[in-house]
């Protein structure tokens, strides 16, 4: 069997039973004890016999944070060992600090009992020798009993109720601070996302316009057709280096004094389709709404039909691109539909973010959102579907 090997004591209890110990050497080497020779209660009436107590109470300070219930438990046995001798005060004061540490380091359910038992000791200590001698001496033994029990074992409840409130408190604070810094990160993300989505969809349309006339103009040799293009290339270029300082400016603004830029509204659509036409779309709009839609609902409906047209010039073929709005049963409905299938002429590459930044901004408005080829009379056609909830203001 192998042997169980103890926990090493603490250097600072190391320290308290060394000092103990070395106390009561010293008082008894100079000949000072707590009760006389002539004290009806030292039974062992021998100098050297008080030093027996003394060293099994400093062994138990070597054991007063491992075992805080044996050494309270022996150093108990030790101090009544040392009320049949002469007594050392060393031994008395080291019997307070067990005390003091069973409940400080002790289990919850000692801490918690030992206060209470040191108390009903001190009062039977205090009411029985008064009761029993009739005579108010007998009260100093009520009061050295409690000196020696109940007021080590109340600090120590004192004291460790300080240190868990500390504990909570420092654990409180860190998952504060752990729930701050998961929020800070969070809110990060989500403004990264929401520049991501603003910065494709402002540009996106106008580099795509570019991508496409630039290569016309270089596959047609054609003077009149390149001028035009050319034409197209400038105009979008000059959009697209707008919107680029615009947002630029607003994200090296850190002064709060910049007014926020106007986000774009359901009434800007008819320029929206009017410079799709001017890049090249036949594009015809229907929309049907109130007035004083919030603003959350009118920019993602704007960025959605803004991206699709982006898309429809992108990879569209040749045919009519129907957008359509509507508005019912507590929802704004947008629908934008373009023919497909390989378009004639240049192509601008896609990187897939238009319907990953459109599905998102649907999500953000617990709406729903999809995207993809179906049959109409007309052929194959690309339709992108949203539904955007319509949160209807308190009256007034």
């Amino acid at each position: 069997m192998a042997a169980v090997r103890l926990p090493r004591p603490h250097r600072d209890d190391v320290r308290i039973a060394a000092g103990g110990l070395f106390g009561g050497l010293v008082l008894w080497g100079v000949g000072l004890y707590s009760r006389t020779p002539r004290d009806p209660m030292s039974l062992v009436d021998r100098g050297w016999a008080v030093l027996v107590p003394l060293a099994v109470m400093a062994g138990c300070e070597l054991m007063r944070r491992t075992r805080p219930r044996i050494a309270l438990f022996i150093g108990t046995a030790a101090l009544v060992a040392d009320l049949l001798t002469r007594g050392s005060l060393a031994t008395v004061v080291m019997f307070t600090d067990l005390m003091y540490a069973a409940v400080l380091y002790g289990s919850a359910g000692a801490a918690r009992r030992i206060p209470r038992i040191t108390g009903l000791v001190t009062v039977i200590a205090t009411v029985w020798p008064v009761a029993a001698w009739r005579k108010p001496e007998g009260l100093l033994i009520g009061a050295f009993t409690g000196l020696v029990t109940f007021t080590p074992a109340a600090t120590g409840w004192i004291v460790r109720n300080h240190r868990d409130t500390a504990v909570a408190e420092r654990l409180r604070a860190e998952q504060t601070a752990l729930l701050a810094e998961i929020d800070r990160t969070q809110a990060v993300t989500a403004e990264r996302a929401r520049m991501a989505r603003e910065l494709h969809d402002m540009v996106a349309n106008h580099l795509s316009a570019i991508a496409i006339h630039s290569t016309a103009a270089l596959s047609l040799d054609d003077q009149d057709t390149s001028r035009d293009a050319l034409a197209v290339i400038r105009e979008n270029s000059v959009e697209g280096l707008a919107e680029m300082r615009r947002l630029i400016g607003i994200l090296r603004d850190d002064s709060g004094d910049r007014e926020p830029a106007a986000a774009p509204t359901l009434d800007g659509l008819g320029a929206l389709v009017e410079s799709a036409r001017t890049n090249g779309l036949d594009v015809t709009l229907d929309a049907a709404h109130d007035d004083g839609l919030p603003a959350p609902v009118e920019l993602a409906a704007y960025r959605i039909v803004q991206e699709s047209l982006t898309n429809a010039l992108k990879h569209a073929g040749k045919g009519r691109v129907t957008v359509t709005l509507a508005q019912l049963d507590g929802s704004l409905s947008v629908r934008v539909a373009s023919p497909y299938g390989d378009r004639d002429g240049p192509r601008a590459p896609g990187s897939g973010a238009g319907l990953v930044g459109m599905r998102e901004r649907t999500a953000l408005l617990e709406g729903t959102f999809d995207a993809g080829p179906e049959d109409s009379p007309d052929g194959t056609i690309w339709t992108v579907r949203a539904t955007l909830p319509v949160t209807q203001g308190d009256p007034e």
